[in-house]
């Protein structure tokens, strides 16, 4: 992981190993805003208050090594070139602009998270508080379940929706019946308004042009008769072309050339003719009825009407007539259609019923075999009478995770009823549950590396001893990356960096430092005695890693 411009880290380069690698460090030094650095790479919420003063932005990028199918996959879904390790980077600027990216290519906040999912899983104070939710049984039991569980709740998620499509049908055709006699009569004057009204399409522009001829009608008798007059007078357009053309014939005699003029001559008189005749037929035969004008505009005034009420143009108006004529004859069917649909949901709530209780079956059988690991693991830590189970009761409704309403109950001690977790259970047994979980669930979750932010939050003694075994355990099968107070954790470290805080000059700075044999021997006298730096403390260090080495071995 290389962190630039981070809170107090101006530049700080951190390469882990496979295994168990432990943070420690001072409080304040800077270890929780490492994870809060990784956490932001991998897609939380980053805020411009992480740039370190006087900077302009910070970046972190962190680089995997992977061959995981599914991120191979995921890189051909966002058209990125695979490469022999997998760089994610995020960049915030101090104006709050966030910029992410895979392999180089900038790629949606969303995407990034898509890849983190596969690859890291971070384990906080905040993820122990998650055991108290009401979902987290289910959860836990469904991920302990595998594909069997995760292949069987989406047969039982996809016959739940179709119920509820069902249901919500029918629902929809009861509200119906009940509203069916003023929906009918609703419909059935609107069919009639339309039906009675008669349009048809273009009529509007139609009328719209009727109108504007009888609104002008004066203005082209007046037109007419001009143009009427100018043809047919003594000295009129016709009456010189007749001259003309007499007089191109009398010259066609003596050149033939003139042909073509003579008959052009002749095609303009009849043409001017015919003209002339369609005019007089036309100021002789109109009459413009000024009441016309009354009808027209009451037709268009109706289409108006109907156009507020239903939709412009006539075209949607004659749609919605054939909406309205289906829907009657719907509602007119609306008995028939109620009776199959509750057929339909009766059927759809039988599937349902059995997709439940089979889902029901699994569950318990998985939360039987989840509780009996986490108990062994428990007893592991410190809790020798400690007692798990998962309580199950019936919801009311169906939901979309079933019917199963579950619960964690919790025992610490020999002769204690189990009772809700969240009644019973203190912060460090929290802790030693959440990582009894997680412990059962690291070979199933498919992601090979796994954060504990300060995971040993209320405990200490021989409970963190047991911790820090059960954490090793995890680092066999995955990369663990650890943050710790607690020496007994610390001394099961394969990569032990500390983190401290300096002051050069004015500014003060994060600094990084993985640790040799010697320099892990004096963090475990710090963490253990303080300033109070004796040869017993020594020993008691060296004997810590030596006692951790060998449980490794073993």
């Amino acid at each position: 992981m290389h962190v630039h411009n981070f809170a107090l880290i101006e530049d700080a380069k951190v390469e882990f190993s496979d295994g168990f690698n432990i943070f420690t460090g001072e409080t304040g030094a800077g270890k929780s805003i490492l994870v809060d650095a990784f956490g932001i790479v991998l897609g939380g919420r980053a805020s411009s208050g992480f740039v370190r003063s006087g900077s302009d932005a910070f970046w972190v990028q962190a680089v995997f090594d992977t061959a995981d199918e599914r991120i191979t996959a995921l890189l051909r879904e966002q058209g990125i070139e695979a490469e022999d390790s997998l760089f994610l980077k995020r960049k915030v600027t101090a104006a709050g602009k966030s910029q992410s990216s895979v392999n180089g290519v900038q790629v949606p906040l969303a995407a990034l998270k898509q890849f983190a999912a596969l690859l890291v899983d971070i384990h906080g104070q905040h993820e122990n508080q998650a055991l108290l939710q009401a979902k987290a049984p289910q959860l836990f039991t469904d991920a302990f379940g595998g594909e069997n569980a995760k292949k069987l709740l989406e047969e039982y998620r996809k016959a739940f929706q179709n119920y509820e499509t069902a249901k919500q049908y029918l629902l929809q055709l009861e509200e119906k019946g009940s509203q069916r006699e003023r929906l009918m009569d609703r419909l059935s004057w609107e069919i009639q308004e339309i039906g009675e009204a008669g349009i048809h399409a273009g009529e509007e522009a139609a009328l719209k042009d009727e109108v504007k001829l009888l609104q002008n009608s004066g203005k082209i008798m007046n037109a007419l008769q001009k143009a009427y007059a100018g043809l047919e007078q003594e000295d009129g357009a016709l009456a010189r072309l007749a001259e003309i053309k007499e007089q191109i014939a009398v010259a066609l005699r003596y050149d033939a050339r003139l042909q073509a003029v003579s008959d052009g001559i002749e095609s303009a008189w009849i043409a001017a003719d015919d003209a002339c005749s369609q005019l007089q037929d036309y100021v002789d035969n109109q009459n413009y009825d000024q009441s016309r004008m009354t009808e027209v505009q009451d037709r268009l005034d109706l289409l108006y009407r109907l156009q507020r009420k239903y939709g412009t143009g006539e075209e949607t108006i004659l749609q919605y007539l054939e909406q309205a004529k289906e829907q009657y004859a719907l509602l007119q069917d609306l008995d028939n259609r109620i009776v199959k649909a509750e057929k339909e949901l009766a059927g759809m709530t039988d599937a349902l019923r059995k997709k439940a209780k089979e889902l029901t079956a699994l569950r318990r059988k998985n939360a039987e075999l989840l509780c009996g690991e986490v108990k062994r693991h428990i007893q592991d830590l410190a809790m020798p009478d400690g007692d798990f189970q998962i309580g199950f009761t019936e919801k009311e409704e169906y939901t979309a995770d079933g019917k199963d309403r579950m619960e964690f109950m919790f025992s610490a001690n020999a002769g204690e009823p189990l009772q809700p977790l969240s009644q019973v259970a203190s912060g460090g047994e929290l802790s030693r549950l959440a990582l009894a979980l997680k412990t059962v669930l690291v070979g199933i979750s498919g992601v090979s590396t796994m954060v504990f932010d300060e995971v040993d939050t209320g405990v200490g003694g021989v409970t963190a001893q047991k911790m820090a075994e059960k954490i090793a355990l995890i680092s066999r099968q995955g990369q663990v990356l650890c943050i710790t107070h607690l020496a007994q954790i610390a001394a099961f470290a394969d990569r032990h960096i500390r983190i401290r805080k300096e002051t050069e000059g004015s500014r003060t700075v994060t600094r990084l430092s993985v640790l040799a044999h010697d320099g892990r021997v004096r963090e475990l006298v710090r963490m253990t005695a303080g300033e109070h730096v004796t040869k017993a403390a020594q020993e008691n260090a060296e004997a810590l890693l030596q006692a951790a080495a060998e449980f490794k071995k073993r």
